[in-house]
């Protein structure tokens, strides 16, 4: 079963420094057909202006997945880390028994575009810890390439929760499939253009959402980035 969530659909917050979207309850947000699919819990995408950000604030048993479409942004934890996450870039950050942290668009002139993704943790009570790689936009051409997995996978950053998280970047007559577990639920967001699912248009902000399929196909790309889950049940 394929359903479609287009980008009209999901909450919306205009804070003034923050302009966000929502695809599942968050906040004031509040849809409670859309609490999550597997154990994908949030995907926020944000938009922070210039010299603003989010103050500092707590987290814990979540796994937190910055990834960057646009600008910069700024982190400082209670870990001790203190980087800047650019486009290319996957920062993980597992809350685990707790952590403080904070995030600002320091950049004068330039909105900080992002996905804020949260996913379940298979343990609760862990040691919070951090991560974060950059992955060059040709190991995403055409294809998908691992960006986050539960054993750290082609490179990618090690989360602590039953799913995977692809990237790519598609366009013209490439075509990418993906064999599923039909057990298993699959989620696909697009970022950026437009492509087909399984023979299903989507455009920017929409999602497809995958329960008892065997395979993912995306074809018909224009300019797209995409963003593939395969998640526990």
């Amino acid at each position: 079963m394929l359903v479609i969530r287009k980008s009209q659909d999901r909450g919306y917050a205009d804070h003034g420094w923050l302009r966000s979207y929502h695809s599942f309850s968050f906040a004031g947000y509040y849809d409670p057909e859309h609490m999550g699919f597997g154990n994908l819990r949030v995907i926020n995408e944000d938009w922070i202006a210039p010299g603003t950000g989010f103050g500092a604030h707590g987290h814990r048993d979540m796994e937190i997945i910055t990834y960057v479409l646009a600008g910069e942004l700024a982190h400082e934890d209670s870990m001790g880390h203190v980087r800047t996450v650019s486009p290319g870039e996957v920062q993980r950050m597992s809350a685990g028994s707790g952590v403080v942290h904070s995030e600002f668009n320091h950049a004068a002139g330039q909105q900080t575009h992002l996905l804020q993704i949260w996913i379940m943790p298979h343990t609760r009570g862990m040691a919070p810890s951090y991560e974060q790689k950059r992955f060059e936009a040709q190991r995403k051409q055409g294809r998908l390439c691992l960006l986050a997995s539960p054993d750290g996978a082609q490179d990618s950053v090690q989360i602590h929760a039953d799913a995977s998280l692809y990237a790519g970047l598609l366009d013209g007559h490439a075509e990418v499939t993906l064999a599923l577990n039909p057990t298993r639920k699959a989620y696909v967001f697009l970022a950026r253009g437009s492509l087909q699912v399984n023979g299903q248009p989507l455009s920017a902000g929409d999602a497809a959402l995958l329960s008892a399929e065997s395979h993912l196909t995306l074809n018909q790309a224009q300019a797209a980035e995409v963003l593939v889950f395969d998640l526990a049940p």
